[in-house]
């Protein structure tokens, strides 16, 4: 047998093969050099303009001052409503989809529609949600607007995502939970997302990650100001317009041709989502050490 299998494997290796195995070196090894490249270029260049003034300022053209600290604000706003709106629905739909559809049909429209939304160009969300949000539902251009067009801009991330954690969660948990008599929401609730919490965790900092980056939607529906700190409560200041941190890297980048600043916020902004991505890792490691 082990002969037989080594007989196998040695006629697998074919030159074909390792020339195939090559090529793939050779893509990836190119694909790493330029993502350090791009990243590394940003951070020399970037890093040296982020201030403690530029963090904590507005800017006042009057004395030509410049600050990113409303677009700071404006993101996180962003970011808190997105996620309000977006975690519930997603979560909700992966669970619907995993756990109670029973027509297959019903579920193969569903995942053609998430699939679907998630290759649609953002300027369209954009479009859509100006005219929807902004115009239909009197919202105007406003911080509201632009979470609810992230909302569903971020959707497929995450029904995706929580379907697959979902759906790793093994057969005999389900199966154990309703031999002991527990219903199929308390099973749900105590077992099965507890245990598909890091992939569910993941797809909401994956989320964030996008919401973080996005500017052409938001440059529609929340609008392109960040020259005053927000005044009021919460409620007030989301009805409002402004412009998120990547909003306003196009603003001083292109718009202004104010190429330092660009690169400031545009190292923030990588910053921010490398650190996104260390915090996956990090929770996901935790999470699987707390269930052994």
């Amino acid at each position: 047998m082990n002969r037989a299998m080594s007989g196998i494997t040695g006629k697998r290796k074919r030159p074909a093969d390792a020339l195939l195995y090559l090529v793939i070196g050779l893509f990836t090894a190119a694909v790493f050099a330029m993502t350090m490249y791009f990243a590394g270029y940003i951070f020399v260049k970037g890093c040296a303009g982020i201030t403690f003034a530029l963090l904590t300022t507005a800017p006042n053209p009057i004395i030509r001052t410049i600050g990113i600290l409303p677009a700071i604000i404006n993101t996180a706003y962003i970011i808190l409503l997105t996620l309000v709106f977006a975690v519930p629905i997603g979560v909700g739909g992966a669970v619907y989809i995993n756990e109670y559809a029973n027509k297959r049909k019903l579920i193969r429209v569903i995942e053609f529609t998430t699939e679907t939304l998630s290759g649609i160009p953002s300027i369209i969300f954009g479009v859509f949600g100006y005219v929807f949000f902004c115009v239909f539902l009197n919202l105007k251009v406003s911080l509201i607007a632009g979470a609810l067009t992230l909302t569903i801009m971020v959707l497929p991330t995450i029904i995706r995502t929580a379907q697959e954690a979902l759906k790793a969660v093994p057969l005999s948990y389900r199966e154990g939970a309703a031999g002991l008599g527990a219903s199929k929401w308390y099973m749900i609730r105590t077992i099965l997302l507890p245990n598909a919490s890091s992939g569910i965790i993941t797809a909401v900092i994956l989320s964030v990650g996008r919401i973080v980056g996005e500017s052409a939607a938001l440059l529609l529906v929340a609008g392109g100001s960040a020259m005053y700190l927000p005044k009021g409560s919460f409620f007030e200041q989301i009805k409002n317009s402004g412009s998120t941190l990547a909003v306003e890297l196009y603003r001083y980048a292109y718009s202004r041709g104010e190429n330092e600043v660009g690169f400031a916020i545009a190292a923030l902004l990588l910053i921010i989502v490398i650190g996104l991505n260390l915090s996956v890792k990090l929770i996901g490691k935790r999470l699987k050490g707390g269930a052994k």
